[in-house]
């Protein structure tokens, strides 16, 4: 009866140790989980910059109203009638 105690002792023992410290451990898991997070929010905020840009690229495709602003602000374009005038901010 001691020897199937004492058996039956490192069995549980053997178990818990995978457990704990073989593949698929609670550790790993967790350190899955962390990365997982992680990488969760990485791809939300892509898919934000995602949304901007196509957002960017239909007011492109749709009027001209985006490209010449853009070429204001980008290429510092005038028409033919306008005056550039800039400011400075006082320091």
């Amino acid at each position: 009866m001691r020897w199937a105690t004492l058996a039956l002792l490192v069995l549980l023992a053997a178990v818990q140790a995978s457990l704990w410290l073989g593949k698929g451990s609670l550790p790993q898991v967790w350190s899955l989980q962390r990365q997982l997070e992680a990488q969760q929010a990485r791809n939300d905020a892509l898919r934000n910059r995602n949304r901007a840009v196509s957002a960017e690229v239909a007011d492109l495709k749709e009027g001209l109203e985006m490209v010449e602003e853009k070429a204001r602000s980008e290429l510092g374009m005038l028409r033919p009638d306008e005056v550039l005038v800039q400011l400075t901010p006082r320091r």
